[in-house]
């Protein structure tokens, strides 16, 4: 069997580069630096890319984010995610009930990956996260989900002081079990709340995850407060309907 073919792995190590670049723009010099790769073969990479359309520079400042030709490729695979097919009524519905933005995510590898997001309805700007991988440890959703699955190897980032170290996420995880939903409070953002329950197929396994977010005050009664069960029980009713859907048991 051959081996694996270099400039197409380098390229795909630049692809997710870019996909987790913080402000998801990065330099020439930034991708050399980060995936210690000669600026001249970075260069070449790119501008390959570029052709295709995977990536797109910037005319001010000339830096590299991804571009729509790829965003079309995932949206394809989305597209045909048999979950999202099935949720999409259900989380409108509960953007509706609970005036919040909904996700809709699954787990990719150590990441919680959003397979569809529904905008809080009213006029303020938002920005669409559908394909944004999330951390499963500080969000609702992901704790949703591993609490029912395998834990993740690797380092749990702290994103902030209140951000859960292990000891604390492993009793977090025994009472997401007990109550079948999660929340995450200043977790990921500071002032920012989370709920989610977890999303069941017919053999019971636990295959998505559903769930709102937004402001601690809109949330919350106090800031150091869960979720308010009013909200909490509007999510679980949204992913019981969807298990339902996928042929999950009617409860």
């Amino acid at each position: 069997m051959p081996g694996p073919i270099q400039s197409i792995q380098r390229a795909a190590e630049v692809l997710k580069l870019l996909a987790h670049g913080g402000a998801h723009q990065l330099s020439v010099g930034e991708i050399s630096r980060a995936l210690d790769l000669a600026k001249p073969t970075v260069h070449g990479i790119l501008r390959t890319l570029q052709e295709v359309g995977f990536v797109e520079q910037e005319v001010e400042g000339g830096k590299y984010r991804l571009g729509a030709a790829l965003f079309q490729i995932g949206t394809s695979y989305l597209d045909g995610n048999e979950l999202r097919a099935k949720a999409l009524n259900w989380s409108d519905t509960l953007a509706m009930r609970a005036r919040e933005a909904v996700r809709i995510g699954v787990m990719h590898g150590k990441h919680v990956l959003v397979v569809h997001h529904v905008f809080r309805p009213d006029n303020s700007r938002q920005t669409l996260d559908t394909g944004a991988l999330l951390p499963w440890h500080a969000t609702a959703l992901g704790k949703a989900l591993v609490a029912f699955g395998e834990w993740p190897d690797g380092d749990l980032q702290s994103f902030t002081r209140h951000t859960l170290n292990p000891d604390q996420l492993y009793l977090a995880m025994n009472e997401v079990r007990d109550r079948d939903w999660a929340y995450d409070l200043h977790e990921l953002v500071e002032g920012e709340a989370s709920v989610a329950a977890p999303i069941r197929d017919r053999r019971g396994v636990v295959v998505g995850a559903i769930g709102i977010s937004g402001p601690v005050e809109r949330l919350c009664d106090s800031p150091d407060q869960p979720p308010r069960l009013e909200l909490v029980s509007y999510v679980r009713e949204a992913a019981r309907s969807v298990s339902r859907e996928l042929g999950g048991l009617s409860w």
